[in-house]
């Protein structure tokens, strides 16, 4: 996963089309290709530590599903609407950060 910055986007985007230019005249700069190499290994980076904070969550809330889960069934009658509440408030929340994972895994 890459996780670009705007100004790198922006960068990486200039120095890609001067070197596409430069490579229609079979004249490319080495230059050019470390600098586009340098942006996109911090921007693989960034994205991986962006993905392992994802994982860190969909696993916090997981956690979070299993304890909601225990106290519905360990709660008594009175408290039972509480707990399960909070068990569907959880579950929704896991849907969102698995939804967020995915969608990083993809990219």
């Amino acid at each position: 996963m890459y996780s670009y910055t705007r100004a790198e986007s922006r960068q990486r985007g200039k120095l890609f089309r001067k070197g596409f230019r430069q490579a229609l005249a079979d004249n490319v700069d080495p230059n050019l290709e470390r600098k586009i190499q340098a942006i996109d290994q911090a921007a693989a980076e960034r994205g991986q530590r962006e993905l392992n904070a994802l994982y860190g969550t969909r696993e916090t809330d997981r956690q979070a599903v299993a304890q909601a889960k225990a106290k519905v069934r360990t709660a008594s009658r009175d408290d039972k609407a509480a707990a399960r509440q909070q068990l569907r408030d959880a579950e929704q929340q896991l849907k969102r950060s698995e939804r967020a994972v995915d969608k990083a895994e993809r990219q």
